[in-house]
This record gives C-alpha cells, sequence and structure tokens, in this order.
C-alpha cells in the first residue's frame, strides 16, 4: 500500500461483536478502513454509502446466513470480492460458498495472519498498464477486469475474472482441473470437488447465454479448454 494512498475501505458484516471488534481492530492496525455492519440492512447501507474494495461476512446474522446475503448482493450487481467466514472446509461447505457467488472462504476460528494474507492477496491492484486479452470475439480487460463479447460489457467476480484470465492466456490448450487449481486458486481442495465445473458453469451463463457459440469446453476426464468450436 502506498504510504500518500487512502486505506482501503473494507465492510465487515458480523453480528459477533467480539469478533469484529477483533477483526476490526487488526485491519486497522494493518491499515486498512472497516465498517461493521451486524444486520443485512446496515449491509446494503454500507454498500451504497461507504462503497467497500472487499466485503468479510460471518456465516450467521440471525435468521439470515452469509451465503443467502451473498446471493443477494450478486443478484443485485455487486461483483466486488466477498469473502465468507466458515467453521468448517468440509466439501459441501466450500462448494456451498462458491455456489453462493462468494470468492473465497476464511476458516474459524480466527486467525489474524492468514486472514490479512488473503485480504492483500483479494486487494492486489490491477496491473499498472492497459493490457486486453483477446479470443475470437471475446475480450478480458486486466485493468477494469471486466470481459466483452459482441458488444456486451460482462461483470465479473474476483474468481471468475481470474478463471477466465488463465483460460485465455493458454488458449486452445488444454487445461487439467490440477493446473486450474493451482493458478488460480492458489491451492488444492483436499478429496474429490466440483468448485471448478461450478465457476465454468458461472463463466459459460455469463459469456455464453442464449446460445451464443460456446468458447469453454469441456475435455473429459482432464479438465477444460478454450478453443472455437
Amino acid at each position: 500500500m502506498e504510504l500518500n494512498s487512502p486505506p482501503s475501505r473494507l465492510l465487515l458484516v458480523c453480528a459477533d461483536n467480539h469478533l469484529s471488534q477483533r477483526m476490526g481492530q487488526d485491519l486497522q492496525a494493518a491499515g486498512y478502513d472497516p465498517v461493521i455492519a451486524t444486520t443485512e440492512k446496515e449491509c446494503h447501507l454500507a454498500c451504497a454509502e461507504w462503497q467497500p474494495a472487499l466485503i468479510i461476512m460471518d456465516r450467521y446474522l440471525g435468521r439470515l446466513n452469509s451465503m443467502e446475503l451473498c446471493q443477494r448482493l450478486r443478484q443485485q450487481g455487486i461483483s466486488l470480492p466477498i469473502l465468507l467466514m466458515l467453521e468448517s472446509d468440509r466439501l459441501e461447505d466450500r462448494v456451498a460458498v462458491l455456489e453462493s457467488g462468494a470468492d473465497d472462504y476464511l476458516l474459524l476460528p480466527y486467525s489474524p495472519k492468514p486472514f490479512l494474507q488473503m485480504i492483500q492477496l483479494y486487494l492486489k491492484p490491477p496491473v499498472s498498464k492497459s493490457e486486453v486479452l483477446r479470443f475470437d470475439d471475446l475480450t478480458l480487460d486486466l485493468l477494469t477486469r471486466r470481459a466483452e463479447r459482441n458488444g456486451r460489457t460482462i461483470d465479473l467476480t474476483m474468481k471468475e475474472y481470474e478463471l477466465l484470465k488463465f483460460l485465455m492466456e493458454h488458449p486452445r490448450e488444454v487445461l487439467t482441473r490440477e493446473q486450474i487449481l493451482e493458478n488460480v486458486w492458489g491451492y488444492d481442495f483436499l478429496g474429490e470437488s466440483n468448485v471448478i465445473e461450478v465457476y465454468i458453469r458461472y463463466l459459460r451463463l455469463k459469456i455464453e447465454p442464449d446460445g451464443e457459440k460456446r468458447l469453454i469446453h469441456t475435455v473429459r476426464g482432464v479438465g477444460y479448454v478454450l478453443r472455437e468450436a
């Protein structure tokens, strides 16, 4: 973070006062500007008023859980990074996080070091120069992190962007699931996981709607490839 740059404003959605205060203090000490919301209503107001760079959500928010709230935010067009806090990293929990539209998860109990490392990862500034990846009629702007196809702008979440970027950096090359996990997520999921399938489906819905020509192809038993039909 540059010395003269304003601190990144982060929205912490958490009904646990002890946890939110502890996390807020750690964020402030690390040079961030945390805003705390304890309900869905406060979350929506904070998003509109404070325009945070990233949202962190506790799993439970009264009657509403964070995955439901995340889905509602995505449906409203909010594409900034969203991280959810989980009490376990069972396969079904990890997949549910991704199905909700969140970019990643933080495992409880809370630990400041991995928490701040993940924040830094997701707030990493984009490339300083304008660069556009192109494949067929699809373009990806590495500065704005937006895709465009046939004049239609496509908003992407952080993980959708990273996945599409990796595919477009290796056109016509069959990429294994292991390669995708390593390069997009940076770590391996234990056991069988359909995390990649979930995100491929999201990308296809955005990039190939209404019968548009397919660009992302499945290589059964191996992985995926970006190529012409």
